[in-house]
């Protein structure tokens, strides 16, 4: 039975009749194929990259496992819907800081459950809340608190296998690897809480959204 994902955090949603990710009873993600050439190039990076030996194993775990593709019948979204999508895009902090922040969830305890800002309230970021996000992503203390303690800063965004060591592996990869043209992908970030405190990290990173990947040249745009 197919449902809408629990914690979706970013990207478009599957509600008021229009079309977004989907997940099953054993928590595959269905991820709609848009109907334009973005879905053609989106599914066949998924092939090549199922089917490509010269891509190493441990490159390999930070893309999401392709199980093939899947007819299943939805509406369509409006053009009114998607021209809405795109200036969505265009009106958040990529151009003033080079990236930003599509969604955002911490869990914070069992009374509280999670943190997770609204989506105009993280398209509104500068760099002060950007920093602020940040460091409540990787706090114990209170997230409702302007002063986050950053306690599990250390072993998830440095030291061995953290977040930054695994982007730093990428970034290698993408510095030599002529297979694919990667542009617009997203890097999903992700920590285990309760297994913070011991000294190897719990983080990983996940490299989603291919719609506008090409074959055979450097990825300058991921290296700069």
């Amino acid at each position: 039975m197919l449902k809408v994902p629990d914690h979706q955090v970013a990207g478009h949603q599957a509600r008021d009749g229009m079309l977004g990710p989907l997940v099953d009873d054993l928590g595959h993600f269905y991820k709609p194929l848009q109907d334009d050439e973005r879905g053609s190039i989106e599914l066949a990076f998924y092939t090549s990259l199922s089917h490509d030996n010269r891509i190493p194993y441990d490159i390999r775990r930070f893309f999401p496992i392709f199980y093939g593709t899947q007819l299943v019948e939805a509406s369509n979204g409006t053009e009114d819907y998607i021209q809405k999508c795109l200036k969505k895009d265009k009106e958040t902090t990529s151009l003033t800081l080079g990236f930003r922040i599509s969604g955002l969830q911490a869990y914070e305890n069992g009374e509280s459950g999670f943190w997770k800002p609204k989506k105009k309230q993280i398209q509104g970021f500068n760099v002060e809340d950007m920093k602020l996000a940040l460091k409540k992503f990787v706090s114990s203390n209170p997230l409702s608190c302007e002063e986050p303690d950053c306690s599990l800063a250390t072993n998830t965004y440095s030291g061995f296998d953290s977040i930054l060591a695994q982007l730093e592996k990428l970034k290698e990869w993408f510095e030599d690897q002529t297979i694919f043209h990667f542009y617009s992908c997203s890097v999903l970030m992700i920590y285990e809480k309760d297994t913070t405190t011991t000294s190897r990290s719990a983080a990983q990173i996940k490299l989603v959204d291919f719609a506008h990947v090409l074959k055979g040249e450097v990825s300058l745009t991921i290296i700069s």
